[in-house]
């Protein structure tokens, strides 16, 4: 099997019936800058029990699903799937390869790269087509994926190119991109592979032989509101009204990685760059002055109110409304008067 088109193309995590939700949001952002390149776009999907998982990866946009369906492929370890990626890419030349920042992904996305030479970005927050011009030697590169992440611990976006090592390899964590459904009639051409053809019988040394994986009871990615607090919330006490106020909207509690770091509530909590993100239809922020990190994980919210007794909070550029008080004053007076108003 050869390909010389350097097509797209999205590793697709499996696990036991579906797969994740991140890779099909990179199957969306994948097909916009796929057509742009006017190149395919592909999807990789190993595992077991793979039924007629294009069925469900067509609809994003996929235009050839690789199909690897093996018992030893499932549950996911590092060595087989590290094997089968690289020896498929050595054969088929993508020209651009991204993954979710998952446990997987970011286990999986090192050793590809390693092993091809090829560079990885982790956990961008953005990914577009441009030109590059390498200001040392002035040769001019056309149509690279810019992998856009903040830098710095978040002072600057930093804006990474690969001009000469392929695949251009990037993870994006789950929710950064927007899923959504490309054409539900779209058709993909399904190439199944043979796991022996590429992967040697040393790679499965390792097996799991039995795995608990405990499903999180917080679940901020899909509330409709969220009551969300950072450092300026001042303490563990601060959030329990904020609990207060979430529970009589019918929402979550999400909070600032300096909240979480301070120890007044869980990490399952945290929003933005280092946490998850999200894109409630009102984001309520109490205490929260906006740092990049932040703001990368809800700026998508359909309504941001903003509370803060600073006017000057970088937040307040992106809200939709701004409270210029203190937090400890307002909340209690939101509490007070949705109850009342919810009887």
């Amino acid at each position: 099997m050869t390909n010389d088109n350097n097509n797209l193309i999205v590793y697709c995590e499996w696990d036991e019936d579906h797969v994740a939700d991140v890779s099909l949001e990179l199957l969306t952002k994948g097909r916009v800058l796929a057509t742009k390149l006017g190149v395919k776009l592909e999807a990789i999907v190993a595992g077991h029990n793979l039924g007629n998982v294009e069925d469900t990866l067509a609809p994003y946009g996929a235009d050839v699903v690789y199909k690897v369906d093996d018992a030893r492929l499932f549950p996911y370890t590092t060595n087989p799937h590290a094997t089968l990626l690289i020896n498929l890419f050595k054969e088929i030349n993508p020209q651009i390869c991204l993954m979710g920042a998952t446990c997987i992904g970011r286990d999986l996305g090192p050793r590809v790269s390693s092993s091809l030479h090829s560079g990885l970005t982790a956990d961008c927050t953005s990914l577009e087509i441009g030109d590059h011009t390498d200001a040392k030697t002035g040769k001019s590169y056309s149509d690279l994926l810019y992998q856009i992440r903040p830098a710095f611990g978040g002072n600057i976006v930093a804006t990474i190119v690969n001009p000469e090592c392929r695949p251009q390899m990037a993870t994006v964590r789950e929710g950064v991109m927007k899923k959504e459904i490309y054409d539900p009639a779209h058709k993909a051409e399904v190439i199944n592979l043979n796991a022996d053809d590429y992967i040697d019988a040393a790679q499965y040394v390792v097996e799991i032989i039995d795995r608990h994986i405990e499903k999180s009871k917080i679940n901020i990615k899909n509330a409709p509101i969220i009551v969300a607090g950072g450092y300026g919330v001042g303490s563990a006490e601060g959030f329990d009204k904020l609990h207060e106020l979430a529970k009589v909207l019918g929402g979550e509690v999400g909070a600032t990685r300096a909240a979480v770091d301070a120890g007044w509530t869980e990490h399952a909590r945290q929003i933005g760059q280092t946490g998850t993100t999200v894109r409630p239809k009102l984001y309520i922020a109490c205490g929260i002055s906006g740092q990049i990190q932040h703001i990368a994980g809800m700026q998508e919210s359909s309504i941001i109110i903003s509370i803060n007794n600073d006017p000057n909070a970088p937040i307040n550029t992106i809200a939709d409304y701004v409270i210029t008080a203190d937090v400890e004053e307002i909340v209690p007076k939101l509490i007070k008067y949705y109850k009342k108003n919810s009887k």
